[in-house]
């Protein structure tokens, strides 16, 4: 059976606050913003070059804004990466060296807490990947 991740629900505590920072700081690409009803509102938001999105909005998970702790995405390089963060706005730490890749962190307004992971030249073609 295959199964695909494509879609994470980050709370956040106002919507157009969010969607401004990962849109215009972090650099994904807003898909969808959509209001349901009164009470929904659902945003989808995609990182470049990623299968997975992630949604924000109104009404759509009970997660308490700035609970998530650690998306991690993957990038080419932490060095490019970190640089366009930092660029844009967004305080981001400096990379964090490690056996098992290099990391970047960062957190939304809202404190949800993300990682970009350049893995290591061992790891980078492993199975399942093709870059």
């Amino acid at each position: 059976m295959e199964m695909r991740l494509e879609l994470v629900m980050v709370p956040v505590t106002d919507v157009d606050r969010a969607k401004d920072f990962y849109v215009d700081q972090v650099g994904f690409v807003a898909d969808h913003d959509h209001v349901v009803s009164d009470e929904v509102r659902f945003v989808q938001l995609t990182p470049p070059g990623s299968a997975c999105s992630i949604a924000i909005g109104t009404g759509l998970t009970q997660m308490v804004p700035g609970g998530l702790d650690n998306l991690q995405v993957v990038v080419a390089d932490a060095d490019a990466a970190r640089a366009e963060l930092v660029e844009r706005g967004v305080d981001a730490s400096e990379v964090d060296d490690q056996a098992w890749g290099r990391f970047v962190r960062f957190s939304d307004p809202d404190g949800n807490r993300w990682t970009l992971q350049q893995l290591p030249a061992w790891s980078a073609a492993g199975p399942g990947r093709d870059d």
